[in-house]
């Protein structure tokens, strides 16, 4: 069982908004002690707000949990590319945790952050030769995905100072999740299926400039069923066991993250603490009727750290009101906001659902409405057919759970300049994201010489 301790913590990853939301004597949302209305005010909109005690109990969870209940030792690393920000890095290595990142940009923004080499581990299915000597420079593990990128890592390191590897295997589980964040089902561009696996591990234990530390499997994003992560289990110990008879000398057990959020009233993830529980007891589990000696446990978290830890905050525009018709038996109000699909891509990428309120108390019965992004594109919808209080041009509208893959997903479309981002704590918000200008989005443009006149 979890302990009490743990168990009597809310786990951020099942609440909608941030754990610190709340309304105010004047009708006003704050979030970390800070009024949105004010936050908007200050640093404009659309604007993400992150609320560090929400992200930082999703670590102290995480981390703590792992620790009570796994008789290993343990190590939680943060999946970056939900979102890459110097702050969000720095803050997540100050709870202990290292980084998972998956490329050359996510690698570079993890050592400014100060991350050293042993904090840091490389994944990706098309690594670059750059990428793998910037790893292995930096003394960072790289998680090999196909015998290409061991030979071509093989070739950059030496026998004096050899590359630490892992090895990213497909356990040919599929989990219930967008099809798009599937990743152990055996049809899949990531890892290496088991009918390959005695060929890498035969060419590990004759390669001089690699050491292999372990295996390493991620079975999907945005699961809320643990039984998944319960049958990596069994079947990371039988891969264990095939690597321990070629001889080679594994420590670690790499299970990957892929613990899902609430977005909506209806879903129902497993909080951080039972899907910790779950994962240890799995491994112990199946390493111990196997006779194998515990190894260290790292998993790979991302979207359950940062997702539901922030919001976007979003200024109301115009409304349009299309009349009932054959085809639109109820017809449709549209209310547009001044950000969309170049700021959280999720929506038009994954259909994904989001939930939303009001930064400010107000009366009148509500309505149903379609949030339209402002971006040239019908499918630019934030939030179709919702219920929320009326909403007039200048009301901020705050989407909830806006951690993961919005602002790492996010783009110039319609040379739109990427928002800001504030942390927020004790009443106090520091900018953690600047906002791109027109000049930003013009900066990387070259006119040839011919043009020029």
């Amino acid at each position: 069982m979890v302990s009490s301790l743990v168990a009597l913590k809310s786990s951020p990853n099942q609440s909608l908004a941030p754990l610190t939301t709340r309304t105010n004597a004047q009708g006003q949302v704050e979030i970390g002690g800070c009024s949105v209305v004010d936050l908007v005010a200050q640093f404009a909109s659309p604007l993400y707000i992150v609320d560090e005690a929400s992200l930082r109990l999703c670590c102290q969870l995480y981390r703590d949990t792992l620790r009570q209940v796994y008789q290993g030792s343990s190590q939680v690393i943060y999946a970056s590319k939900a979102w890459s920000n110097l702050a969000l890095c720095r803050l997540v290595r100050q709870e202990g945790l290292g980084l998972d990142v998956a490329s050359g940009g996510e690698l570079y923004t993890a050592l400014q952050a100060g991350a050293t080499g042993a904090e840091i581990y490389l994944h990706g299915n098309s690594k670059t030769a750059d990428e793998l000597r910037m790893a292995w420079e930096a003394g960072c593990t790289v998680v090999v995905d196909s015998l290409y990128e061991l030979q071509t890592l093989a070739n950059i390191a030496n026998p004096e100072y050899p590359a630490r590897v892992m090895v990213r295997v497909n356990p040919g589980i599929d989990v219930h999740t967008h099809e798009y964040i599937r990743t152990g089902q055996i049809d899949s561009k990531f890892g290496l299926g088991k009918h390959d696996l005695p060929q890498i591990l035969t060419y590990l234990a004759g390669a001089t400039s690699l050491h292999c530390s372990g295996i390493h499997a991620h079975v999907g994003s945005q699961i809320f069923d643990l039984q998944g992560h319960i049958d990596l289990a069994g079947v990371m110990a039988e891969l264990w066991q095939q690597a321990q008879e070629l001889g080679l000398p594994l420590s670690e057990l790499n299970i990957g993250g892929g613990l899902g959020i609430r977005y909506v009233e209806s879903d129902d993830p497993p909080s951080i603490p039972e899907w910790c529980e779950a994962v240890a007891n799995g491994v112990q589990q199946a390493f111990n009727a196997a006779g194998i000696p515990l190894p260290k446990l790292i998993c790979e978290p991302g979207r359950s750290l940062v997702g539901s830890s922030t919001v976007t905050a979003y200024t109301v525009g115009s409304r349009k009101q299309i009349p009932v018709a054959p085809e639109l038996p109820h017809g449709r109000t549209y209310v547009t906001v001044d950000g969309g699909m170049s700021d959280n891509p999720r929506p038009i990428t994954y259909q994904a659902k989001y939930t939303a309120m009001l930064a400010t108390e107000k009366t009148g019965d509500p309505e149903r409405v379609t949030v339209a992004g402002k971006h040239c594109e019908s499918g630019d919808i934030v939030l179709k057919d919702v219920m929320l209080p009326p909403l007039d041009p200048g009301d901020i509208l705050l989407v909830l759970a806006t951690g993961a893959y919005n602002a790492s997903m996010s783009s110039n479309y319609n040379r739109y300049p990427r928002p800001a981002a504030v942390l927020v704590r004790d009443g106090q918000a520091e900018l953690i994201l600047q906002r791109e200008t027109y000049a930003d989005l013009v900066r990387q443009d070259v006119v040839p010489l011919h043009l020029q006149s």
